[in-house]
């Protein structure tokens, strides 16, 4: 099913969480990958200290455990689930309806704006998908950096308490308008921080929206390109190198 909704375009799909079946509306992002090695991982984003069992995926939906960074005095790459469930959430169903966060009303919305200024992170990804409308078929576009590096989106993060008492970190990702390149696609895209802003993000002393928010546009085009995917990776089982793989 598809359609759109407050002005973006929107897939209707089934996912299976604890048990039982769920839909929820791809929006902006919607779908990305974390295939690079974790060495490289370590590396690119300076991480000091690691305890996840790391395990590479080429196509992520809402729901599944992603890898995060963050800043608690020292770099820390952590596991979260991928759809934000505040503090006082009841339903873990709400996490659907916040996988992403725009960035123009991080400061305003209940959910959000506590973890902004306390509990920011990066999603690390090495690209994300997009779905082009040909004709009446929408077909997955792959994007990622011309230099093939990993990126950190911008996210937030919260320790949310399950009714059978277990602590679960969750996490959201920050959107932003898309840049050149891709606003003929979309006109949201992940908030990606460039690296010479990354410790400004992830300072756990800095609380100033008048120094976060800035950060939070559009990357660079001239950094980035897309190409044409199967659309196997429409389900979120597949999940192999030939996902994103040039058609």
């Amino acid at each position: 099913m598809t359609g759109v909704r407050n002005g973006a375009d929107f897939v209707a799909v089934n996912m299976l969480l604890d048990g039982y079946y769920f839909r929820y509306h791809i929006l902006m992002c919607g779908r990305f990958d974390c295939h690079s090695d974790i060495s490289v991982i370590l590396k690119v984003f300076k991480i000091d200290h690691f305890s996840v069992e790391y395990q590479q995926h080429y196509n992520i939906a809402p729901s599944q455990n992603i890898i995060v960074v963050k800043d608690s005095g020292q770099r820390e790459l952590i596991q979260c689930r991928w759809g934000f469930l505040p503090s006082w959430a009841k339903d873990p169903k709400m996490g659907f309806k916040m996988i992403n966060a725009r960035a123009e009303t991080l400061t305003e919305k209940p959910a959000f704006k506590d973890a902004f200024r306390n509990q920011r992170c990066l999603v690390v990804a090495d690209g994300f998908y997009e779905w082009v409308k040909e004709g009446k078929v929408k077909q997955p576009v792959y994007i990622r950096l011309k230099s093939h590096t990993p990126v950190g989106f911008a996210g937030l993060y919260s320790i949310w308490r399950s009714p059978e008492g277990e602590n679960i970190c969750t996490c959201t990702i920050i959107t932003t308008e898309a840049n050149e390149l891709l606003r003929p696609i979309h006109d949201r895209m992940p908030a990606i921080i460039p690296k010479d802003k990354e410790d400004l993000w992830l300072d756990p002393k800095t609380t100033e929206k008048e120094k976060l928010l800035p950060l939070l546009t559009p990357y660079s085009s001239d950094e980035m390109e897309f190409y044409r995917v199967s659309p196997i990776m429409n389900k979120p089982e597949y999940d192999s190198a030939e996902v994103i793989t040039p058609i």
